[in-house]
């Protein structure tokens, strides 16, 4: 599969072959969900937080005799089993992150591409800068390339760091380098902008 390069202009400057086993293999829509279900739980806080018996306030004392009352026996007033008492087995602050196989996460991440180029929703352009950092010129930039209105991802091998300070104001759009490039990214998107050395560098890693 050839894809046109364009120029900041949005004009045809050359091709570029796309490996078909990067861009043209089927669309696993069970490994594009592992992924992105292990994105989403990497980024839970995970601060909840409940009291046990040996944090909540309250004496410890025993409140009666343990025989010879005819009532339940009880050992203090921060017994789970009364009210304002302890919480057992609670929520504890914890991390929800997990790992996947990196060939799980490459498979996700070729199938998550593929089926993006197949929707047309892949622009490549030879370069990503701007003069100088100004929101405006990188707002048209995006524009004349075919930029969503509400998502764009935009996809360089080292992003400018003036590129990246012009377009940090511009709702919906992202800046990924292509090393930290995952499948929740290429899918929570409406309009994919790469630059060829982005995909050039995409192709060595999941091909």
């Amino acid at each position: 599969m050839t894809l046109d390069v364009v120029n900041s202009e949005n004009t045809k400057v050359g091709s570029v072959e796309l490996d078909d086993a990067v861009f043209g293999g089927p669309v696993k829509t069970d490994l594009i969900w592992e992924s992105v279900v292990r994105a989403n739980a990497a980024e839970r806080r995970g601060t909840h937080a409940t009291k046990n018996r040996a944090l909540v306030s309250g004496s410890g004392r025993k409140l009666w005799r343990q025989k010879g009352t005819g009532r339940a026996r009880v050992g203090e007033i921060r017994n789970p089993l009364w009210r304002k008492g302890g919480t057992v087995f609670g929520p504890q602050p914890r991390s929800y992150e997990y790992r996947l196989p990196k060939k799980v996460e490459r498979g996700a991440l070729r199938a998550a591409l593929t089926a993006r180029l197949r929707e047309g929703a892949v622009t490549i352009v030879d370069a990503l800068s701007v003069p100088e950092i100004r929101t405006k010129a990188a707002a048209e930039l995006l524009q004349r390339l075919g930029a969503d209105a509400r998502r764009t991802l935009v996809i360089d091998v080292k992003p400018e760091e003036k590129f990246c300070l012009s377009v940090r104001n511009i709702p919906g759009v992202r800046v990924v380098p292509s090393g930290m490039l995952t499948a929740r990214d290429v899918m929570n998107t409406n309009r994919i902008i790469a630059t060829q050395a982005a995909v050039e560098r995409l192709q060595e890693v999941l091909g």
